[in-house]
């Protein structure tokens, strides 16, 4: 009889650790290895999505630590769940293990940055990255993380202490051999923001390059580091073979990357090329500059590249994870990359080849650039789907609340150079629409490859770009002491680039000023577009004046297997829920502070959660703090 029990039991005990195997979890930054930011968790539906409330927070403690600098800080991360733990990173690279079910912190990791120094983008840590089988006892399975002062630090999960075999004492510095910041200087030329990606046995790690000082800017070499000791392994220069009369730096990545494990690939999103708005010292297209780069993980080379604007003059760089999938279009199923962009465009091709799956033209854009510019005189443009953000204004587009605020908003778009996407910058001063910030950013999309389904967000402002004669720089840079002017080192242009706003500072160009869009990628069609997010938090009651403005965002969504998309990203403190057939807002609950990152959802001992981080953006100025909120159906 004892036997007969015990066998029972372990019958038992075996059957529940499969099912809380099969849990459906989120063990990288996008979901996945390859950012689809899908979770097959179902619990959670169009029907019960109204019982959602708050099950847990948790607060990282940097509104106290970082009192000063949290102005200079944005709470981008979106946590991982692995091993039976979810791990959170703080703008200020702290890391934070925590009880999925309550939040309650196990370990914490602080790399005691310096936040006096100035970094490009500010405090951001958007994710970590973990790995498995390194071994046995301690750092058998690590935590790596980007530091903004440039060190790649390998934690055992279990503990969060330091790797002592990675590297010095767990800490590789990027790249390697360089001094990084240190306690007395003030400002970071280069910093990382999004996580590393791991791979047969590499650590693989982007940069972030601060944009439009010098024509001889740092180059964004990627790195490849042995996940156990911490060796370099490989290096990746994106302008490596460019010759002279080429002159420019950059060609970053900065924001995440993908790995196709099994055919051994990295997917790269390549930044553009120094300075942003002036390309007359680096004639040509810029090959691997702007574009998705796969890299074979063995060595480094390239496989393939896809390059998605040429000789990039408007700072459309490459700004989000490219997602991986296997896409159906027009019956035709081939295993994809699909790359949405600053434009509005959404990019698919094929990850064997990097040829387009949905077919690209090249379309014929304006000319007339800066004395000594050379554009290029066409533009891919994919023939599916249609743009996802508008890229054109007439004066008579202008919007305003009166006669008086619209008015100032026609002359400033009146005064300007525009003949719609692509017009070059100009000294009389060229709107950049959709601005630098989107069309999509660093958020990315989501994808439902059951119903070959992208769901993606998309901002609708417009930038006025002005180059400026660098004899003039000094005065025009001290007249605009308040405006964004940079030297462009080494140009005969320097440039000031400012978002074109009303004197009540709302948008010049007609809302919606941000949408999340679904498209069928079947045919590339626009299943349906709505409104995201609102005015409330800028100006309070300014909604039931404005109606469904939206407003530009920062995040990105995640769609589940029960029929919700979830996002943040607007500039009002909400997570919101949307069905994933209709569109149709179903549930938003209130956040302490900005949202402006991606969602992840899991399910822990049968209960699904909804995680984000509320912690604000220093760029969109929404409300600080420093908490991690989940959400769960009520009990």
């Amino acid at each position: 009889m004892r036997s007969i029990i015990v066998g029972l039991v372990a019958i038992i005990v075996l059957a529940g650790s499969q099912v809380l195997a099969a849990e459906p979890g989120w063990p990288a930054y996008g979901g996945d290895e390859g950012g689809q930011r899908f979770s097959a968790a179902r619990q959670i539906t169009p029907a019960n999505v109204g019982k959602l409330a708050v099950a847990w927070s948790f607060s990282t403690g940097d509104m106290m630590r970082h009192a000063g600098a949290m102005k200079r800080a944005s709470f981008e991360n979106t946590p991982i769940l692995a091993d039976g733990r979810l791990y959170v990173c703080s703008p200020f690279n702290e890391v934070s293990a925590l009880d999925p079910g309550t939040g309650r912190q196990l370990w914490r990791f602080d790399p005691k940055l310096n936040d006096d120094i100035r970094y490009p983008n500010d405090y951001v840590c958007r994710g970590v990255a973990y790995a498995s089988n390194l071994g046995a006892g301690a750092c058998a399975t690590r935590i790596y993380l980007n530091t903004a002062d440039r060190r790649l630090i390998a934690l055992d999960a279990v503990s969060g202490k330091p790797c002592a075999g990675f590297g010095a004492n767990g800490t590789v510095v990027i790249p390697p051999g360089a001094v990084r910041e240190g306690k007395t200087k003030r400002f970071g030329r280069i910093h990382t923001t999004s996580a590393p990606v791991v791979t047969r046995g590499l650590v693989i790690v982007g940069s972030s390059i601060d944009d439009n000082q010098k024509v001889d800017e740092l180059r964004g070499t990627v790195h490849a580091f042995d996940a156990v000791t911490g060796a370099l392994k490989w290096s990746f220069d994106p302008l490596g073979d460019q010759k002279p009369p080429f002159r420019g730096g950059a060609a970053n990545v900065w924001a995440p990357m993908s790995v196709d494990e099994a055919r051994g690939l990295v997917i790269l999103p390549v930044s553009s090329t120094s300075p942003d708005f002036f390309g007359g010292l680096r004639p040509g297209a810029g090959k691997y500059a702007n574009s998705i780069v796969a890299l074979h993980v063995a060595d480094g080379s390239v496989a393939w590249s896809f390059q998605t604007t040429h000789h990039d003059v408007w700072d459309y760089d490459l700004p989000a994870q490219p997602t991986l999938g296997a896409v159906t279009y027009r019956g035709k199923t081939v295993d994809a990359v699909l790359q949405p962009t600053k434009q509005g465009l959404l990019f698919t091709v094929d990850r064997n080849t990097g040829v387009p799956l949905i077919p690209v033209v090249e379309r014929k854009v304006p000319q007339g650039g800066a004395p000594g510019e050379k554009l290029s005189p066409t533009q891919p443009i994919p023939v599916a789907p249609p743009p996802l953000a508008p890229s054109h204004i007439s004066p008579d587009d202008a919007y305003g609340l009166t006669f008086w605020d619209r008015g100032k908003c026609r002359d400033m778009i009146a005064a300007a150079r525009h003949e719609g996407l692509y017009t070059p910058p100009s000294t009389q001063g060229t709107i950049i629409y959709p601005f630098t910030g989107g069309g999509t950013n660093w958020g990315g999309l989501a994808f439902d490859a059951a119903h070959d389904i992208v769901y993606v967000n998309t901002s609708n402002a417009m930038h006025l770009v002005t180059l400026i004669k660098q004899k003039d720089f000094n005065a025009v840079e001290e007249k605009f002491f308040d405006k964004e002017v940079s030297p462009n080192a080494g140009a005969p242009f320097g440039m000031m680039r400012e978002t074109m706003l009303s004197p009540f500072g709302m948008p010049c160009n007609p809302p919606p000023w941000g949408q999340l869009h679904a498209v069928d990628m079947h045919t590339g069609k626009i299943l349906w577009s709505v409104p995201l997010g609102t005015t409330e938090d800028m100006a309070p009651f300014s909604e039931y004046l404005l109606g469904k403005t939206g407003t530009p965002n920062l995040g990105g969504p995640m769609v589940t297997a029960g029929g919700l998309v979830f996002i943040g990203a607007a500039m009002d403190d909400y997570l919101r829920a949307f069905d994933a057939r209709t569109g149709a807002e179903l549930w938003k609950g209130r956040l302490p502070a900005g949202g402006q990152a991606t969602p992840m959802s899991y399910v822990w001992h049968g209960r699904q959660y909804v995680v984000i981080a509320a912690g604000g953006h220093s760029k969109l100025n929404t409300k600080r703090g420093d908490q991690v909120v989940a959400f769960a159906l009520a009990n």
